[in-house]
């Protein structure tokens, strides 16, 4: 009965993510339409004054405004851009002169990585450096985790960044500045290229691990406390239970539950990429892909982009309430 609850749940939740995500595009595209100038005439300027184009001015922005769909009414020609959309093209970069999809694939794996990475040790160390901090209330542990966390919580990325460069990298001369690659990585054998490349997502893995950390430990030191005050624990103290078995066996338990929301929604993190630690770096991952793209004017990218992040929220939002009806039995499903 639950099973057949929880699956209409999901279809209902699926069907209202398609409306939402439709007018997420609509909006994207007015956006677009809404700028002072059309965003084509500096790239049918700039293909006009190649050498070798056979075609004006006139003749490349008719072109463009037909590819873009924005010779019609707004209307028409956001259904024909979204036609285009759902089949899967978005246009050529006009940064990087290739598909945007392309070059999506391209940059993807990178931000995954770095996030995936940075998002597995957020886990590791916040987790328990919560639990601890919550077992040991107001004792100088949970002081100084608070503080730790504080700190995360309050530092910006970028003074992260360049408090880590500077130290790491002009002080001690551990890492580069900034790249994805040493200089004489070609000339490196295999493993070496795949050491020098690990070696230079270390300060970016650094940066969002500490940034991000902070915020998890709060919040399951806040969960854990609340938990270690419910009638239950009570009662299993009651009857004898060893601290450890309670703190281990149902206080655990019961704070992973609101945890497994945060999991589910961090999915577009894992993706979207960190556009202010992959710019400081210079890891060509797609949040610095896009923020170059956005700088250079480059609409297409920057379109798939926004799209692209929009489908990732929607689906961590599912995701998150999924979770949480599948741990959480007392949570109703209609």
């Amino acid at each position: 009965m639950r099973d057949n609850k929880l699956l209409k749940f999901i279809v209902k939740r699926l069907l209202l993510s398609v409306v939402i995500l439709f007018f997420v595009a609509m909006i994207i595209y007015g956006i677009m339409r809404c700028m002072p100038t059309s965003f084509v005439e500096e790239m049918a300027r700039q293909r006009a004054t190649r050498p070798g184009s056979n075609l004006s001015y006139q003749e490349w922005l008719d072109r463009l405004n037909a590819v873009y769909h924005l010779d019609g009414n707004p209307v028409t020609g956001f259904f024909g851009w979204l036609s285009q959309a759902i089949r899967g093209n978005f246009g050529d970069s006009w940064a990087y002169n290739i598909p945007v999809t392309e070059k999506f694939g391209q940059v993807i794996g990178y931000s995954f990585a770095l996030g995936a990475v940075s998002f597995i040790l957020q886990l590791v160390i916040a987790i328990p450096l919560g639990i601890l901090a919550a077992k040991k209330q107001y004792s100088k542990t949970d002081y100084a985790i608070s503080v730790f966390a504080l700190l995360g919580i309050s530092l910006p990325t970028f003074f992260l960044a360049t408090l880590l460069k500077w130290v790491f990298s002009i002080k001690l001369g551990w890492f580069d500045l900034f790249g994805m690659v040493d200089r004489m990585h070609q000339s490196m054998t295999p493993i070496e290229q795949f050491f020098d490349i690990v070696k230079h997502f270390v300060l970016p893995t650094v940066t969002l691990t500490l940034v991000s950390v902070g915020s998890m430990m709060r919040y399951t030191r806040t969960n854990m406390l609340e938990v270690l005050n419910s009638d239950f624990i009570r009662t299993a103290r009651a009857k004898g239970l060893s601290e450890k078995r309670v703190i281990n066996y149902h206080a655990f338990r019961n704070t992973l539950i609101p945890i497994v929301t945060i999991v589910g929604g961090s999915l577009p993190g894992l993706f979207s990429g960190a556009q202010i630690t992959e710019t400081l770096f210079q890891i060509e991952g797609i949040g610095y892909t896009s923020y170059q793209a956005m700088i250079k004017g480059d609409i297409p990218f920057s379109m798939f982009y926004m799209l692209f992040i929009a489908i990732l929220t929607l689906l961590g939002t599912l995701l998150a309430d999924i979770m949480y009806a599948v741990v959480d039995p007392r949570v109703r499903v209609n």
